[in-house]
């Protein structure tokens, strides 16, 4: 069992939970299972859980004095496909949903998730015995149907979708690999940091849907709360000429500039004034892609983004240090002790 992972006194991460909640099938448009797990794990004090209109997820916690409101989000979306058309040779064709990469698409195994469960497939590669008569990659399912009715017999229709199946490893005795924990150690960090402790100002705790896809939860969010400071907690693409300096196992990391936004320079440095003071080890670095707290700086909210670093981001082995994810939990949660 890995209900408790122990990689020193000082680190306790539930991988049990990290691994439940990495391994529900959720992309953009269709976050209802990740939701529902989220809720399990949710314990309710003090506040209110609802969700809103488009999917978001939103547990309100009142704290001590509720003089500030403080908003964290994590996105509970992930990189996928959805089924298109059905062919009549029982192929399924398929459209990419976030960044995938394409490189890393032959030969995988794959899961459709459909009304009636979940269907097993492949997407297949071109054999090097074969290239040579000029056959191409063709990017389909294949579920080993020879028609289109046998398909539709097994339950698979159009706008059903598919993630690559999952699995995971625990490496070295800190890093875990798996798909999706972008952002599936994000909503682990929010439920572990909506427990066990006060807070001193109000924090809306967000599951967002769609970030893949444009950060559209975020912008309905940004239609109903203007709080004091945006946090998104989402993943920090390393290691290449941009942020080589960031490396897994030392510590959390300030997303300080991406594609989206730049984080507000006096929380980045209350950031590291009480990561300091804790003993919390702490990175600070630039890198792609963009992050839900950014929709909020037009409203002249100021945001900051947290994460740890991720190898092998949007790929099927999706790398982090659990240490870092701990020592993440630990800063998240001084600040909303003193803020």
């Amino acid at each position: 069992m890995l209900s408790s992972f122990s990689a020193g006194s000082s680190v306790d991460v539930n991988v049990e939970d990290l691994i439940a909640l990495c391994s529900v099938p959720g992309v953009s448009g269709r976050e209802e299972n990740v939701r529902n797990e989220i809720s399990k794990l949710l314990r309710v004090e003090n506040g209110q859980l609802k969700t809103d209109k488009i999917g978001n997820l939103l547990y309100e916690k009142f704290g001590t004095e509720n003089h500030k409101e403080i908003l964290i989000m994590a996105h509970m979306d992930e990189i996928g496909f959805y089924i298109t058309s059905v062919r009549e040779d029982g192929k399924l064709e398929v459209r990419n949903v976030g960044g995938i990469i394409e490189d890393a698409i032959q030969g995988s195994f794959v899961e459709i998730i459909t009304r009636g469960g979940v269907i097993p497939g492949v997407i297949g590669a071109v054999p090097p015995h074969l290239k040579a008569d000029g056959v191409n990659f063709d990017k389909v399912i294949d579920v080993g149907a020879k028609s289109k009715d046998e398909v539709l017999i097994l339950g698979i229709d159009v706008m059903d979708y598919a993630v690559f199946k999952k699995h995971y490893a625990i490496l070295n005795n800190d890093y875990i690999a798996m798909r999706s924990l972008d952002d599936r150690f994000g909503c682990y960090t929010l439920v572990e940091c909506s427990r066990g402790f006060s807070n001193k100002s109000k924090v809306v705790f967000a599951w967002t849907v769609q970030e893949e896809v444009g950060l559209r939860g975020a912008k309905a969010l940004a239609t109903n709360y203007s709080p004091d400071v945006a946090i998104a907690v989402d993943s920090f693409a390393c290691c290449s000429k941009q942020n080589r300096h960031i490396e897994l196992g030392k510590g959390p990391v300030i997303r300080a500039l991406d594609n989206s936004s730049i984080s507000d320079v006096e929380y980045v440095r209350y950031m590291i004034s009480i990561a300091k003071d804790n003993g919390i080890p702490i990175q600070i670095g630039a890198t792609g892609g963009g992050n839900d707290a950014s929709v909020f700086v037009e409203k002249g909210v100021p945001m900051i983004a947290l994460s740890v670093p991720v190898r092998y981001l949007h790929s099927q082995v999706e790398m982090i240090s659990l240490t870092d994810l701990w020592n993440l939990i630990r800063l998240l949660k001084k600040f909303l002790e003193v803020y």
